[in-house]
């Protein structure tokens, strides 16, 4: 089964209400990271502005920001704590025209989509829930993203307790199905720990035995990372090539590593700054095409907030953007849809497994 992107349906904009819809209305920020009252306030949907009577897209968006009106016509969906002082800043709380903004849920939704009964079972998704045709679904894409989009995988340190999940996520890296990670500092410190001591957190990554002292592990090896400067360099001085981190850094990947208040260490590459670290995730997010979340429920909720359901390609195409949730709670990606990120697949599963059974579907290992 070969993967074909859905198409784009842009809003009719000859219809009575949008064609005597008034222009939006702009006013400037009073001050640096200060927008003004009424200010209108995004989604991850495509939203269109109606600027000198011609409807325009703003082409880059995120949830919970606002749009700005360059000078050169063009729209910027920015932070409100980027803001600068003077910015023309769109108000308006409707999105139906009314007020010069029109947010465009349905774009990619076909006739097909809509159930035909407004009541049935198993809407959800649960524990319970067949996830097969998911799976399918998910490696057909994965197969398309390789040579036409970009996919970024936000990571939990889950994978590396255990032996077999660092092996196929590796594989899948190797084989060009990553083209960007996000994760913590304890992704990369317990990855690298399992790549130097065959340990994560003092514990054997295949049998799960408690190794003497083993508590002193992943200190010794963020030590270790530090004396060397950085992750490479640290990779180098042991001759490492296991792993998810040595993956990425032997195909050039590039990763973000957030900090928190619970670090060790941390590793040289974690950005400490929460607010660097977001425009960091941010500038990785922009270009990506799917987006796929396992078992970290705060970066999960950031990146869900940051990644928009459609990206404008370089010819003017509109095409979605594909946002996966996984974790074995249910709370978790029920978390993500309530925050409004409805544009996302969320399967209940534990990643280990989950991640076998895309790198086997895909063939990697």
């Amino acid at each position: 089964m070969s993967f074909v992107l859905p198409p784009y349906t842009a809003p009719d904009f000859s219809l009575p209400g949008l064609a005597a819809a008034p222009d939006v209305r702009l006013a400037a920020a009073e001050a640096d990271g200060i927008a003004p009252e009424g200010y209108h306030s995004t989604s991850m949907f495509p939203e269109y502005f109606k600027i000198d009577g011609v409807w325009t897209l703003a082409e880059e968006s995120r949830m919970d920001s606002s749009v700005v009106l360059r000078p050169d016509g063009r729209l910027d969906v920015v932070e409100n704590r980027n803001l600068k002082k003077g910015d023309r800043v769109v108000l308006g709380r409707t999105e139906r025209g009314e007020e010069g903004v029109y947010v465009h849920a349905e774009g990619f939704q076909s006739a097909a989509a809509a159930l035909e009964d407004q009541f049935a079972f198993r809407l959800g998704r649960s524990r319970e829930t067949s996830y097969a045709k998911d799976y399918d679904a998910l490696i057909d894409l994965l197969r398309y993203e390789k040579d036409h989009g970009r996919v970024l995988w936000v990571m939990g340190p889950a994978f590396a307790f255990d032996a077999g999940a660092r092996k196929c996520m590796a594989a899948l890296i190797r084989n060009g199905y990553c083209h960007g990670l996000l994760a913590g500092n304890a992704l990369a410190t317990h990855d690298l720990e399992g790549a130097l001591l065959h340990t994560a957190l003092g514990q054997d990554i295949y049998t799960q035995r408690s190794m003497p002292n083993g508590h002193y592990n992943h200190l010794d090896v963020i030590n270790k990372v530090r004396r060397c400067g950085s992750i490479p360099a640290f990779l180098r001085e042991y001759d490492l090539h296991d792993g998810i981190m040595a993956a990425c850094v032997e195909q050039g990947v590039p990763f973000v590593l957030a900090g928190s208040v619970r670090d060790d260490g941390p590793l040289p590459e974690v950005v400490g700054d929460a607010y660097a670290a977001q425009s960091a995730m941010r500038d990785m997010i922009r270009p990506a095409t799917t987006v796929i979340c396992l078992a970290t429920m705060l970066h999960t909720i950031a990146v869900g907030n940051m990644t928009p359901s459609f990206r404008v390609l370089p010819d003017g195409t509109v095409r979605p953007v594909y946002l996966y949730a996984v974790d074995a709670a249910e709370f978790v990606v029920n978390k993500l849809l309530d925050r409004g990120s409805l544009a996302a697949t969320t399967m209940v599963t534990n990643v280990q497994d989950f991640i076998r059974t895309v790198a086997r579907g895909l063939e990697v290992i």
